[in-house]
């Protein structure tokens, strides 16, 4: 099985993407690099099995529908403006999700710069045929730094050219919980240590793994058609990463197994 994870940016030259190979207990990263752009993302993804997209996926039901009434200001909420009005503006069902889960918001897809990397990503899921944004198709939405905080890895302080002695540290400890992990070559193991980008890529090529093999959280039947149009972050199980080498692989394309 093969997993492609992409920490995608608005620039090419910021996006990273990361294939690991996953074989009878173990795991190898194969290909890794920053600057990736759609076509080259496309490529790698035809030759996985199924993808994670560190991106939102949609916007929030609500944002949608105000942008298309937006002359009669805010019909459909029901409600002043106010905290309650804003948040669900800003937010999807699968954001809040998280922020329980993990104690803290996504970057909000209406209202911060993220809205351009998620232009790009829904240009790159309609070319990859994704018609269900939940995962059915076998391209997952992802987020790396809530993965680290399911697997009890840290996810702060990371990020930059400040981050690299944070980012050793959180390599240090992946290791020790993910024997089963070939990081690759030297110079590989090295642009993960210089790069936040490629080690985003890593974590969201692992993130993508455990949603292929049903180790995430399933968005709740009452809000399945919301998760279809807006996106639906596949939340790692808690404890899950020393799993993903044993665990076995149902990866999906379409809704058939390969």
């Amino acid at each position: 099985m093969l997993t492609l994870g992409v920490d995608l940016a608005s620039d090419p030259r910021r996006t990273a993407a990361c294939l690991l190979e996953w074989r009878a207990g173990r795991a190898r990263l194969l290909e890794l690099e920053v600057g990736a752009d759609d076509e080259r993302i496309l490529g790698l993804h035809g030759r996985a099995d199924a993808t994670g997209i560190d991106s939102p996926f949609g916007w929030p039901a609500a944002f949608v529908g105000f942008l298309c009434s937006a002359a009669r200001l805010l019909p459909e909420l029901g409600e002043p403006w106010g905290p309650g009005v804003r948040d669900e503006l800003r937010y999807r069902a699968t954001d809040r999700v998280v922020r329980a889960a993990v104690g803290r918001w996504p970057l909000s897809v209406s209202s911060d710069l993220i809205a351009v990397v998620a232009m790009r990503c829904v240009g790159l899921l309609t070319r990859m045929g994704v018609s269900d944004r939940a995962g059915a198709d076998g391209v997952f939405e992802v987020y790396p730094a809530a993965a680290l905080a399911r697997w009890a890895l840290g996810n702060r302080g990371y990020k930059g050219p400040a981050g690299r002695v944070r980012r050793t540290a959180l390599l240090r400890a992946l290791k020790a919980a993910a024997r089963w992990l070939d990081f690759g070559t030297a110079a590989q193991r090295a642009l993960l240590l210089e790069s936040a980008d490629a080690f985003d890529a890593l974590v969201a090529s692992l993130n993508c793994r455990a949603a292929a093999i049903g180790l995430t959280e399933p968005p709740p039947d009452e809000l399945r058609r919301e998760a279809a149009r807006e996106g639906w972050i596949a939340l790692p199980l808690a404890g899950s990463l020393g799993r993903l080498a044993g665990a076995p692989a149902v990866a999906r394309r379409g809704g058939t197994p390969r």
